[in-house]
């Protein structure tokens, strides 16, 4: 290890055994700021896979399972609601406002992904992480609690409940992808990000679950009504408290997740490539080693490495940098075709997603003889679906997403959603209710074993550190629009021509428009690289940076194998 560079007097620390090898102190000695960076990088990047990872994706995890329950549990909330609060209109609130609830989520996570994206490039990650959270679980009970009066209305309160809720939900996205993608060894980085994401498989599972117990709870007061406008008494109080058990149970996860969001310590690339601290950030890597809060550094040493890391040629984030960055072609097309890919997506995924409760109903899987049976197989068909189709899809991507690569399945998937959608759409009036039933499962399978869980890792790998967060919260905002589009402007049209007889005529014309924006996704992933295997630092250093480069002043001739070598500038690199 002296041969790599010249001995110095950098402060070690205590700790470190078998299982949990202390990397700062292998680096110690390492005077050059800029070498103590590359080398540390280099351990994190081949770290073999430990129980560190495992907690990294457990704690990240257990957020997307709240986010997930509380986004898709709003299918069988309209209903709910529409049973408490609109008697006079049978039972169902107006299409309008079933709209206005559904995209209400949608709107405040373009919030939160556009700003806690941001922050979290301008004052860290770790000063952010949590704060996701504590949003989510007020907004969440606030929502549970709320009931209507003379001056307000209860759409009014739960649109706006849910618009907070959804801030805290879209700050959620750019924070786990880019911890864990920055925490992650480089030979599994797509699995652990991929992880992450798929614990909202089990999140909408328990939403389905929730729903069931809740169910069988009040069969009793729900088998005194045949439908929803007979719901009256002590079916109505049921429905009642169904729906604020139902939404109010979101927040347990959150809670449990809330004090180890709180206690990591900052991802190191960070400290490294950002506020420029290499004392600190040598530090933090023993840190999430040993599942502490931060590192501990010599405070002395740390000003004399902060006076030596100016040096470091990474780029300061600015907005002038950032314009100028993706300004050019081959910077400015990686983040279109993130941004893009995600919002062909959504427009498909919460179409159907947030309107599952409708599609069962129109292909026969709703229906008996009274309000206890209706919700009963609302919920078990939920239940089915995501047993069915999106778990497996999920974690069939964790299990392919670093072998097969994450371009390969975002196409391949997009491509096979064409074609599902197609046969939906044209074949709608020939298909039976089993038929249908079979293709909605292919569909989600088919949405997680690929673009749906791509355009959640792709971002989170292929933007250089200063911007990673940022052009994360773009990407997945840019998903966001694509779901409001369709709650607002398709999913509507399923009822063009209603009838009593038909209450969504149009359906199939929504499935053949779905077609087309999957048929666009095709287009725009050609656009995005292909990231599985490559370190972060090798990503960033592929861009057009103007002969910038966040590893070296060569990155065409920087090697990243183990040993160490001479570059052309005489500088020892690894």
């Amino acid at each position: 290890m002296t041969s790599l560079a010249q001995a110095g007097t950098g402060h070690r620390t205590a700790g470190g055994n078998a299982a949990f090898h202390n990397f700062h102190n292998d680096f110690s000695h390492i005077a050059d700021p800029k070498q103590r960076r590359r080398l540390a990088l280099a351990e994190i990047d081949k770290a073999p896979f430990g129980w560190y990872h495992v907690r990294a994706c457990v704690v990240a995890g257990v957020g997307f399972f709240t986010d997930s329950y509380d986004i898709f549990v709003v299918s069988l909330l309209t209903i709910m609601l529409g049973i408490v609060y609109f008697p006079q209109s049978k039972g169902a609130m107006s299409t309008a406002q079933d709209t206005a609830i559904k995209v209400s989520t949608s709107a405040g996570t373009v919030i939160g992904q556009l700003g806690f994206g941001a922050l979290a490039d301008i004052i860290g990650r770790k000063k952010m992480y949590g704060l996701e959270l504590i949003i989510i679980i007020f907004a969440t009970l606030a929502q549970s609690l709320s009931s209507a009066s003379h001056a307000v209305s209860i759409i009014g309160l739960v649109i706006f409940w849910r618009v907070m809720m959804g801030i805290g939900i879209g700050g959620d996205y750019p924070l786990s992808s880019i911890i864990t993608s920055e925490f992650a060894t480089t030979k599994w980085r797509g699995a652990m990000v991929s992880a992450v994401f798929a614990m909202q498989g089990f999140g909408q599972l328990a939403g389905a679950l929730v729903m069931l117990v809740l169910v069988a709870g009040f069969r009793g007061s729900l088998e005194s009504a045949t439908k929803y406008a007979t719901c009256t008494g002590v079916c109505v109080v049921a429905v009642d408290k169904m729906w604020r058990v139902l939404i109010g149970f979101g927040a347990v996860p959150a809670c449990i997740a809330l004090y180890f969001r709180l206690t990591i310590p900052e991802t190191p690339r960070y400290t490294f490539d950002v506020a420029r601290d290499v004392e600190k950030a040598s530090g933090d890597v023993d840190a999430y080693m040993h599942g502490k809060a931060s590192g501990q550094v010599d405070e002395i040493s740390r000003a004399q490495t902060l006076q030596q890391s100016q040096s470091l040629e990474i780029p300061k984030a600015s907005w002038s940098d950032f314009f100028r960055f993706y300004g050019r072609w081959k910077n400015g097309k990686i983040l279109i075709g993130t941004a893009l890919s995600w919002t062909f997506l959504d427009v498909a995924f919460y179409g159907l997603g947030l309107n599952s409760s409708t599609v069962l109903t129109a292909i026969g899987y709703a229906g008996g003889p009274n309000v206890y049976h209706i919700l009963y197989n609302l919920a078990a068909g939920n239940a089915i679906l995501i047993i069915a189709g999106a778990v497996p899809g999920y974690w069939l991507a964790v299990a392919t997403i670093d072998t097969v690569g994450r371009k390969t399945l975002q196409l391949g998937g997009f491509i096979i959603l064409t074609i599902l959608f197609i046969i939906w759409g044209f074949a709608f009036h020939k298909l039976s209710g089993h038929a249908q039933f079979a293709l909605y499962v292919l569909i989600q399978l088919f949405f997680n074993w690929g673009p749906n869980t791509t355009t959640f890792v792709v971002p989170g790998e292929c933007f250089p550190t200063r911007y990673r967060s940022t052009s994360h919260g773009i990407s997945a905002a840019s998903g966001k629009i694509g779901s409001i589009i369709a709650q607002g402007a398709i999913a509507p049209l399923r009822t063009r021509g209603a009838t009593a007889k038909n209450a969504n005529p149009w359906l199939n014309h929504v499935m053949q428009i779905f077609a087309l924006f999957m048929f666009l996704g095709c287009f725009t992933t050609l656009l995005i690289p292909e990231t599985k295997r490559v370190t972060l630092e090798q990503l960033a250093g592929e861009y057009d940076m103007d002969e910038e480069s966040v590893t070296s002043t060569h990155p065409a001739t920087q090697s990243w194998d183990k040993s160490p070598r001479v570059n052309s500038s005489g500088d020892t690199s690894i």
